[in-house]
């Protein structure tokens, strides 16, 4: 049966729960764990103690949403795994790599545990951060043997989605807001293959039966399915300098620097509202 939330991110962006003229999600991974840790390990092993840490920055910060990165976690999970590395070598089959990576057993466990008790103990709505189908198809394609990522098309990203829908099922009886694929380029990648979000319709799908708002961060800008509202990035100058502007946008995505001062990023959250 579908889950319903109580609190959508198009609800969010409609009515920020912060009291602020807009809406903003924070990433503040880098500068929480330069501020709040200072060098210890982020306690990715411990589900408890990573909610608490977040939670810590969430009560310096005041974001709207809870925003988790799935990606850092599946990097955390997978490092040094030679046995799936080898089971996604498995077939040169193109997607093949990234269908295996999502079905592995001990790794979802692991992924659902932790993005469990991340849900249900976050007080603001929860939004999961995770590669695009196209993203994660490039991420993984040397998995199969290719030494480039251009002859990936739409089609393949469509199929990768299929994939991709079929892992998110496995949240579907969690307190979630809202899904964000991660379309932007990584630094220093060659090159990338721009999807537009209407490609993924199992996903779009999958988030409207269970009342998940979707959406895609590009390069330029962020989108939500079925909206007209565009979210604008915070340059990382802004939390590092007075007098940088804000740009225009429905709604504000923003990474902190982990060089941000906590006094200079205070000064510049008051100018957010």
């Amino acid at each position: 049966m579908p889950t319903s939330t109580a609190t959508t991110l198009d609800n969010v962006v409609a009515s920020p729960p912060s009291g602020r003229p807009k809406a903003v999600v924070f990433d503040h991974h880098a500068y929480a764990a330069s501020v709040l840790l200072r060098g210890r390990p982020v306690p990715w092993d411990n589900a408890t103690a990573y909610a608490a840490f977040f939670a810590q920055a969430q009560g310096l910060l005041r974001p709207d949403v809870a925003l988790l990165d799935l990606n850092r976690l599946y990097g955390h999970l997978t490092a040094g795994n030679t046995g799936l590395e080898t089971a996604m070598a498995a077939r040169s089959r193109t997607g093949f790599a990234l269908r295996t990576l999502l079905g592995d057993d001990d790794i979802n466990r692991a992924v659902l545990d932790f993005v469990t008790v991340f849900a249900k103990t976050a007080r603001q709505p929860v939004v999961l951060r995770f590669p695009s189908p196209m993203a994660w198809l490039i991420g993984t394609h040397h998995f199969s043997g290719a030494d480039d990522t251009g002859g990936l098309d739409a089609d393949n990203a469509e199929n990768a989605s299929m994939y991709v829908g079929d892992w998110l099922r496995a949240f579907a009886g969690l307190p979630i807001a809202g899904l964000l694929l991660d379309n932007r380029t990584p630094g220093r990648a060659p090159h990338s293959v721009h999807v537009p979000l209407e490609a993924y319709t199992p996903i779009a799908n999958l988030a409207g039966n269970y009342r998940w708002t979707l959406g895609q961060l590009d390069d330029d800008q962020a989108r939500l399915h079925g909206s007209a509202a565009v979210g604008a990035y915070i340059p990382a100058a802004f939390w590092l300098r007075p007098g940088a502007d804000l740009p225009a946008g429905d709604f504000y995505l923003a990474e902190i620097p982990s060089t941000a001062s906590p006094e200079g990023v205070l000064a510049r959250l008051e100018t957010l509202g």
